[in-house]
């Protein structure tokens, strides 16, 4: 849960940003780094850690073919319903098309109908990254559940990547609101969402909580990242930078984690 914590109120971090005023030439590259690393950390701990540990303690369940089976059934079935939560958001206000800090700086200037929009596109931001963060916060407690060498990696790769939409929820409503404290609270309440998402799915599933219920949450997870890298983190990495800083970024993710998870062992 501490873990949950930390990484929804990363979007605390972002939202600060409404206490400063925001630069005027952000190339973003350092951003765009940041998030390709973190997709490659929520790649490499999906698909060599949680869905290798649901493969083994579904195999010791079910039997090798029949529990590969449901662990891939279950890593689908996650994917599916993020991709769910993602259709529930219109495309407008989807929290995945962020827009770049350059073009938030010209919103200083908009008139009194572009602030009445940027106010409405702020609340829906918050509203639909609230929504986004519930599995998000299930996925950092499965892999803290499942190891601590696990889970603090997620939190680190769930926490970069909430910075952005914290900025994505803080940066419109300051602009048509005026008021510093307002946007602020807004994308630390949105962060919020992430660890009531864990507390919710860990009572829901305590009761019948086994090895193949937790091989299962473990696949489910790993479909849930793996539908979030690359429908939202690469994406945004993208459009805060280039293509190849991206690509580095995902690559140096991934090798750093799994180097890190051996010398760790």
């Amino acid at each position: 849960m501490a873990m949950t914590l930390i990484a929804g109120l990363a979007t605390g971090i972002g939202g600060a940003v409404a206490f400063f005023r925001l630069p005027r030439h952000e190339s973003g590259r350092f951003l765009s780094a940041m998030l390709g690393f973190s997709g490659g950390v929520m790649v490499y701990i999906s698909l060599v850690e949680l869905m290798s540990q649901a493969r083994t303690l579904l195999g010791e369940s079910f039997g090798a073919t029949r529990g590969g089976l449901t662990a891939v059934g279950a890593f689908a079935f996650g994917m599916l319903v993020t991709a769910l939560i993602d259709k529930l958001v219109p495309e407008v206000e989807n929290p995945h098309h962020v827009r770049t800090l350059q073009e938030f700086n010209h919103a200083e200037h908009a008139s009194a109908d572009e602030r009445a929009r940027l106010g409405r596109a702020g609340l829906l931001f918050t509203l639909a990254i609230g929504l986004h963060n519930f599995p998000e916060g299930l996925a950092t407690l499965a892999a803290g559940l499942s190891a601590p060498e696990v889970g603090w990696p997620v939190t680190v790769a769930i926490a970069l990547h909430n910075i952005p939409e914290g900025v994505a929820i803080a940066v419109p409503l300051f602009y048509a609101t005026g008021n510093r404290r307002k946007a602020f609270g807004a994308s630390v309440l949105a962060g919020l969402a992430e660890p009531a998402g864990a507390l919710i799915g860990f009572l829901v599933l305590l009761p019948v909580l086994s090895p193949a219920v937790l091989a299962i949450l473990f696949a489910f997870v790993a479909g849930v990242m793996i539908y979030i890298t690359f429908d939202e983190l690469l994406p945004m990495a993208e459009t805060y930078g280039k293509h190849h800083i991206a690509l580095g970024g995902l690559v140096t993710g991934m090798l750093a984690i799994g180097a890190g998870m051996e010398f760790f062992q």
